[in-house]
């Protein structure tokens, strides 16, 4: 067992392991529970009843946060000539085709979230043992390889984020910071949620959301009630 600090451990006095929590009141405990000194990140896990090695039972999709992530994303767009112009007037940080050399030869990894033009992924795909494994890989399904360069930047810095069953079923997504109010808080949760139930693959058979917790980045998980959880998604 990991020593805790003496801070989690009054964080984790307020909190009834016993119990499961609904969306409102983890809110309320997420904001007494951030103790601190720098602007904690919030996380939802959420263990699924699927089968991730199935093709048909990966769980993956976007979902944008009513109050945004809270948190100041780079992003990178691998596109030329006009579509990298369009990619930095909409804000983003990085663009070009020259990004795929520089990532192969220096190493570079400047970025949190990357963009790239269909007539690009053959480039991209040159790295993609760097990216991949960093869950940096622009994928169709999470609207990170398109031709509207333009719309994609300006939704990632918005507070659009990806989530995505790992090797063991868990999806681990960030839904804020813990200077949100309780209530932005929420909105979000329910958003994540709810984008996470309607991606219920059609052949999951069982309980879909086995458990669900969320958690300040350096304080104790707070456990949801999943059986509500799922009216979210109707």
């Amino acid at each position: 067992m990991p020593k805790r600090g003496k801070k989690y451990i009054e964080a984790a006095k307020l909190i009834d392991a016993t119990k499961t929590y609904s969306i409102d009141e983890a809110s309320e405990l997420l904001k007494k529970t951030a103790t601190a000194k720098f602007d904690e990140t919030i996380e939802l896990h959420a263990r699924l009843g699927v089968d991730s090695r199935h093709a048909d039972q990966q769980v993956r999709g976007t979902v944008a946060l009513p109050n945004g992530t809270g948190k100041a994303v780079r992003v990178a767009v691998f596109a030329k000539g006009a579509k990298a112009d369009e990619a930095i007037a909409a804000g983003a940080d990085f663009a070009g085709e020259d990004l795929v050399e520089k990532v192969q030869k220096e190493n570079w990894m400047d970025f949190d979230v990357a963009i790239a033009t269909p007539d690009m992924m053959g480039q991209v795909g040159r790295i993609g043992r760097v990216l991949g494994p960093r869950g940096l890989m622009p994928n169709p399904k999470a609207g990170t390889v398109t031709m509207d360069v333009a719309q994609a930047v300006k939704d990632v810095k918005a507070g659009k984020v990806e989530y995505r069953t790992d090797k063991q079923n868990i999806v681990h997504v960030l839904v804020g910071k813990a200077s949100f109010d309780a209530q932005q808080i929420s909105e979000n949760l329910k958003a994540v949620l709810a984008a996470i139930v309607k991606a219920k693959p059609a052949s999951a058979k069982g309980k879909y959301l086995k458990s669900v917790t969320v958690a300040n980045t350096m304080g104790p998980g707070i456990a949801l009630e999943t059986t509500a959880l799922m009216e979210l998604g109707k």
